[in-house]
């Protein structure tokens, strides 16, 4: 072989290996980099969900359930008792509806309920269906020594709501739903990555998301007190196990639920977001669950699924006048 050739041949191998090695330096190099950063994502984590978890302020007063403690907050004084229950995955149910229980209250009794691993209340092992749920509501309300009282909730609380008032039909004097679920509402069926979401909640990832998408509570009337609070709390419960099991029953809940409609005597009312964009059958879908009732009403309101964010003082206004003519 030509000796140019030879060392021709010599020379390009040599590049090539020192090109192979360069790269394999930068990969490595950016490898290690993302294993320090998720490192230290996760050590931030750690020692941020320490130091937070002493700055939560108590609120509410415990009570035994299922032999746990279950948290649940009472304002106001009226003579008729409203029942407030969260939608799924509501971090602190009792400062989410704050708006809300501040308009209410003047003229209610209002009781905000926050179910096992929620908000302040203790977590649990046993099975998130339906009937576990209802149940733990139930014995929750018996505590407090409520007998007759107005059931209002927001989303999924009108799958849990349609059960509650068929299994305890004596005592609830009407269903109110903010924007809630509907039993036989499509797409309950789908599977949910309950897995990436307790990994982002473990390693950190999810605090830092959260971070960089700026202030969910920005633009609503909210004090600053209270959103504070809120993201603690958020930070501490987020897919905790509980709330992931929630989610994992959450198409056979609805599944088992379908057929379930409201008693035809219970007052129902329901405030329904106007401009879902999602499910275009929103609106009629509640507008024949309203029709279940000899007393049902519909509202519909336009603005975010959390209406009581936006609309609380209007969601009040139409509640006590609707409490009025069905008196």
């Amino acid at each position: 072989m030509n000796v140019a050739k030879t060392v021709e041949i010599q020379t390009t191998g040599t590049k090539s290996r020192k090109k192979r090695n360069l790269w394999l330096k930068i990969i490595g190099g950016i490898a290690g980099g993302l294993v320090l950063f998720m490192g230290i994502v996760f050590v931030v984590n750690a020692i941020s969900n320490g130091v937070e978890k002493k700055k939560i302020e108590p609120y509410g007063q415990y009570v035994n359930v299922d032999g746990k403690k279950m948290n649940a907050y009472i304002q106001g004084d009226g003579e008729q008792t409203i029942v407030l229950l969260p939608g799924q995955g509501t971090p602190s149910p009792v400062l989410d509806f704050k708006l809300l229980i501040d308009e209410l209250s003047p003229d209610y009794r209002v009781v905000a309920i926050e179910p096992f691993g929620y908000g302040l209340s203790d977590e649990t092992e046993k099975e998130r269906t339906t009937e576990n749920i209802i149940s733990e509501y139930h014995e929750a309300v018996q505590q407090l020594g409520i007998d007759r009282y107005i059931l209002m909730g927001h989303s999924i609380t009108g799958l849990y709501g349609v059960s509650y008032v068929n299994t305890y039909p004596d005592e609830v004097l009407a269903f109110v739903g903010i924007d809630s679920s509907v039993p036989n509402q499509p797409g309950m069926d789908v599977q949910l990555p309950l897995g990436l979401m307790q990994f982002l909640q473990d390693s950190g990832w999810m605090r830092l998301l959260k971070a960089v998408s700026g202030d969910p509570y920005e633009s609503l009337d909210f004090d600053e007190h209270t959103k504070e609070q809120m993201e603690l709390i958020s930070n501490q419960v987020a897919t905790n196990p509980t709330l992931l099991d929630e989610l994992r029953h959450l198409g056979s809940n609805f599944k088992n639920g379908e057929q379930l409609t409201y008693p035809s005597d219970l007052p129902v009312l329901l405030f329904v977001q106007s401009n879902n964009e999602h499910n275009p059958q929103w609106v009629p879908l509640h507008a024949e669950q309203a029709k279940q009732s000899a007393q049902g009403k519909m509202i519909p309101m336009e603005g975010p699924h959390y209406l009581h964010h936006t609309k609380y003082k209007e969601i009040a206004e139409e509640f006590r006048e609707y409490m009025k003519q069905i008196e």
